[in-house]
């Protein structure tokens, strides 16, 4: 056969080469004798790759022009791909053809690395498509998915809605006409249709791939906000999930299957791989959001304690662990930190801390490494052993005051790896990789609240010591006998200190104790001529090597009252054989009775300001330096005491 007879062959069966449209009775025989198969193949493709270069991808590329809003986005979107779709099917016949060639011949060839030549074909559109797209493409592709996603979702909530007040309603929330002009239908009907025709050619994720991930991407993160920002005592990750799996993952389906009641194998792939990066995304959104309101949730806790198993599952699944120690202790230090919040409130903040971040993590790394700032704060505040041992005591509800009453004995830190550390080795699990090496896993987890507040300090005494100070103070100005509730507090802080710690404080209290029956013997018996005074007298009578040194001040008091004084001693002296009192006069408490023209004031007041007062019935007018001198008290100090006369 003649050259030019063979090539006439080829072109009836592969019009594209001559620019011609196919037609039927292609002599695909002929042309697979004369062994032209790989020139024909070759030609074809070369041919079908000039086209798409020169004249089909520049004309999909051309119809991206400007839009004035997201519906002419919808518009141009859909047009470009039914124009794309049209000039691209054109060319499957002969394919079907180039197929039927190498069927005949028995012989298989890889073209750009595929096996099949529609294959190639496709590989051929999707990579010159992708040389040639504008920078715009991805806005008017995302207004085409936004404006379906937006029907989509109305359409599933419109059953819900029909039965409420619908003769209200005049605008459709999906396509924004009005009710009696609504395009919904048509919408998803052209959505389905184009997605279709993406499918088809396998160009749905290299065209839409990342519209659809950004469109999905802000959707959630708006639900998100919207469903739990603010609110803590609810766990939203159940329903977070209920709704990616319905409404997304829906939608998602919808735009690879369309109305196709079983999708194909490669679909399912592709959703497969989407839902896993949409569950991922969702966990890191919703974790972020969290993390971003976690002050306030460690602030409010336990009322907040949804909240944190909710964040507590999220660290699980996403690598935000480290992001969530910086953006806390960012907060704590910004919020908490500084001299304008007291040290009341930081160690209520931190107590709340201890208890959130313990379950957020029980292992107990999370806690030690964000509250670090916090323990080292309260090192620097002189007032914060005052404020612990007084909020261990103190008198209603308090969150120390209910761990001292749970009566555990105090974990502080030694270092030292314990046996108790194997005896359940089956469940044992390695700290998480940002522990400190230099404390044990055992001391994390079992340390309670009051230990840690303890290893602030690193040790004990100074905490025993301040509550010494703070018994002192309160048994020396309640002026009362009556010692059940600090006898009480005492035996729950021997529990969590030891016996050795807390001796001075048991004597102490014995020497309360033992006033009072000492008090009540000598005024009970005659022969010690207590009750020939003037006025009753009683004392605290203390064992000084065991209270705290008092402040030592001077003061005179009036003559009348040291002799009142020294009878006690006496009868004092009297019962107990080889022990004497040494007075402190500026402590205690003077009850008086101070007459007035028109009324009768009685007060109890201090030694000081009961001999200030004294002197003015003997001298109506007395110069600061007079009695300064006659009280033996510093000027500046007697002016501050008479304050509190003149202020009545």
């Amino acid at each position: 056969m003649q050259s030019s007879s063979i090539w006439n062959n080829i072109c009836l069966a592969f019009p594209i080469l001559s620019d011609k449209r196919l037609q039927d009775g292609s002599p695909i025989t002929e042309i697979c004798s004369n062994r032209m198969r790989c020139f024909v193949e070759d030609a074809v493709i070369c041919k079908i790759e000039s086209l798409m270069r020169e004249k089909i991808s520049p004309d999909f590329c051309s119809r991206f022009s400007n839009r004035k809003n997201e519906v002419e986005g919808f518009e141009l979107f859909k047009d470009a791909v039914n124009s794309l779709y049209t000039s691209l099917t054109a060319f499957l016949p002969m394919l079907e053809n180039l197929e039927k060639l190498r069927s005949l011949a028995g012989v298989q060839r890889y073209i750009y690395g595929e096996e099949t030549l529609l294959g190639t074909f496709k590989l051929i559109v999707s990579s010159t498509l992708q040389s040639q797209l504008p920078l715009n493409h991805q806005v008017i592709t995302k207004d085409f998915y936004k404006v379906s996603f937006k029907v989509f979702c109305n359409s599933d909530r419109s059953d819900i809605d029909q039965d409420e007040s619908s003769e209200d309603v005049v605008q459709c929330g999906g396509c924004n006409h009005e009710i009696d002009h609504c395009q919904c239908v048509t919408i998803l009907h052209i959505f389905n249709d184009t997605n279709r025709k993406l499918v088809e050619l396998d160009l749905l994720e290299r065209l839409a791939g990342e519209a659809l991930t950004s469109l999905i991407h802000i959707r959630i993160e708006n639900h998100v906000q919207e469903t739990c920002k603010g609110s803590f005592d609810t766990s939203y990750i159940s329903s977070l999930e209920s709704w990616v799996d319905t409404v997304v993952m829906g939608w998602l389906n919808h735009v690879y299957n369309g109305s196709t009641a079983i999708p194909t194998e490669r679909n399912l792939v592709a959703l497969q791989k989407f839902q896993q990066n949409v569950s991922h995304f969702l966990y890191e959104t919703y974790t972020r959001t969290r993390i971003e309101q976690l002050f306030n949730i460690v602030i409010e806790y336990p009322d907040s304690q949804p909240a944190v198993e909710d964040l507590r599952i999220c660290l699980q699944k996403t690598d935000l662990r480290l992001y969530l120690t910086q953006k806390l202790q960012r907060a704590l230090e910004t919020r908490l930190l500084h001299p304008g919040v007291n040290t009341p409130d930081v160690l209520t903040a931190y107590v709340a801390a201890i208890r959130a971040l313990r379950q957020l993590d029980p292992t107990g790394v999370l806690l030690e490494t964000v509250t670090q700032p916090v323990r080292q704060y309260l090192r620097w505040r002189d007032d914060t052993v005052r404020c612990v041992v007084s909020s261990l005591t103190e008198e209603g509800p308090s969150e120390l005051a209910d761990e001292l009453v749970r009566g555990e004995a105090l974990q502080l830190d030694e270092g030292t790896p314990s046996d108790d550390d194997m005896t359940n080795w089956e469940t044992w699990n390695p700290d998480p990789v940002d522990a400190d090496p230099s404390k044990t896993s055992k001391s994390r987890r079992t340390s309670d609240i009051i230990s840690m507040l303890v290893n602030v300090y690193g040790s004990k005494e100074l905490f025993v010591n301040e509550y010494r100070t703070l018994l002192a103070d309160r048994l020396l100005s309640q002026f009362s006998y009556n010692t059940e509730k600090e006898i009480r507090y005492l035996e729950l802080l021997k529990l969590r200190f030891g016996e050795s710690q807390l001796h001075y404080c048991e004597v102490m209290l014995k020497d309360v104790y033992d006033s009072k029956r000492i008090n009540a013997h000598l005024h009970s018996d005659p022969n010690f001529n207590l009750d020939r005074q003037q006025f009753p007298s009683t004392a605290m009578i203390l064992s000084a090597q065991f209270w705290p040194p008092f402040k030592e001040e001077t003061l005179e008091l009036p003559s009348f009252v040291k002799e009142h004084l020294q009878i006690y001693t006496k009868a004092f002296e009297t019962l107990k054989g080889n022990r004497t009192l040494c007075w402190k006069p500026h402590l205690g408490s003077v009850n008086i009775d101070i007459e007035l023209k028109d009324r009768k004031i009685n007060l109890t007041v201090s030694p000081i300001h009961a001999t200030i007062i004294w002197h003015f019935q003997t001298k109506n007018q007395w110069t600061i330096e007079e009695l300064s001198q006659l009280m033996h008290v510093p000027a500046t100090v007697l002016r501050r005491k008479i304050a509190f006369w003149q202020s009545q």
